[in-house]
């Protein structure tokens, strides 16, 4: 028994180990799949169109103004997830309250010094035994990390960071520009696809061909499985919920986070609508709102925190 839980316990640590090895990798291979279709989109195809006049002339200008104007939020959007922290637990950290359990009375000195035994029996107080400090509501412990993140949704190789309270408007931003520019480049490289199969001539050399055939692929793939990736985290922010609370409260009938839809998006993109399509929140949001601190949240009251 105890030799499969050490042999086990090895096994997550390779493996968080090896995510962590991917960093740089992960984050060549998206920017290698953006100069794919940069360069079928923009030097092959649609920028020597600008020149040929007519109708031709006016679509090709479009594409690129539509190109360029996603391009730059997909990256402003994905690399502030990359470089902003999830959100850590401050030092010190001492809740009032268990808010994740809807309790009302105050913790007590007694309580929290009971912690630091081998063997702590009081369930008012969420503590993590990795970390060795308490946990704030809704956080969770990484494994890849290695540390707690608040609010946490998921680690995501993709990024090469935890998903959490501080950056998640960020990842979900970077899923929506994602989709809308590998759906543009699929619809505007769908006729040049089209005509890899037809019997006609197609003009350019065997690499532009070659590139514009993988990009087209590239961005078809994405679109497609970052439309149902997105569809999953419209669904979590309606609820106020997150992955791995999705998955703990499954059996769970009630949801004491769950504000209601528009209030539920306010926790995550904030009030002030002209930051909503924008990975930023403004001055007066941050001020106003603890839940994008990440240690707070407002919760129904009348609601007691169901564990699955």
């Amino acid at each position: 028994m105890y030799r499969s839980g050490a042999v086990m316990a090895w096994n997550v640590f390779r493996f968080c180990t090896a995510l962590r090895g991917l960093g740089s990798i992960m984050i060549l291979l998206v920017l290698g799949v953006v100069g794919v279709s940069y360069y079928a989109v923009v030097l092959s195809i649609y920028g020597p169109a600008l020149t040929s006049g007519g109708l031709d002339s006016s679509i090709a200008l479009a594409v690129l103004l539509m190109f360029h104007a996603l391009l730059v939020m997909l990256l402003w959007s994905y690399f502030s997830v990359v470089l902003t922290d999830p959100g850590g637990v401050p030092p010190n950290y001492r809740p009032i309250v268990d808010e994740e359990r809807g309790d009302v009375d105050r913790l007590t000195g007694s309580e929290f010094s009971q912690l630091t035994t081998p063997e702590p029996t009081n369930t008012r107080i969420r503590y993590c035994r990795k970390c060795n400090h308490i946990k704030p509501p809704r956080c969770h412990h990484c494994s890849v990390c290695g540390r707690c993140v608040l609010k946490m949704d998921h680690h995501c190789v993709w990024v090469v960071n935890c998903v959490g309270a501080l950056n998640y408007k960020y990842f979900l931003l970077f899923l929506f520009y994602t989709l809308l520019e590998t759906t543009l480049v699929t619809l505007s490289l769908l006729p040049y696809f089209i005509a890899f199969f037809s019997d006609g001539e197609i003009a350019g050399s065997p690499s532009t061909l070659a590139t514009t055939f993988l990009s087209f692929v590239l961005n078809l793939a994405f679109a497609l499985s970052v439309f149902g990736f997105l569809i999953m985290h419209a669904s979590l922010v309606s609820g106020n919920t997150t992955t791995i609370e999705a998955y703990e409260k499954k059996t769970s009938p009630k949801w004491r986070y769950d504000l209601g839809r528009k209030k539920n998006f306010e926790q995550v993109f904030g009030t002030v609508e002209r930051y909503w399509f924008i990975p930023a929140y403004s001055e007066e949001d941050l001020r106003k709102m603890p839940a994008l601190q990440g240690l707070e949240y407002p919760s129904k009251p009348d609601l007691d925190f169901q564990e699955s």
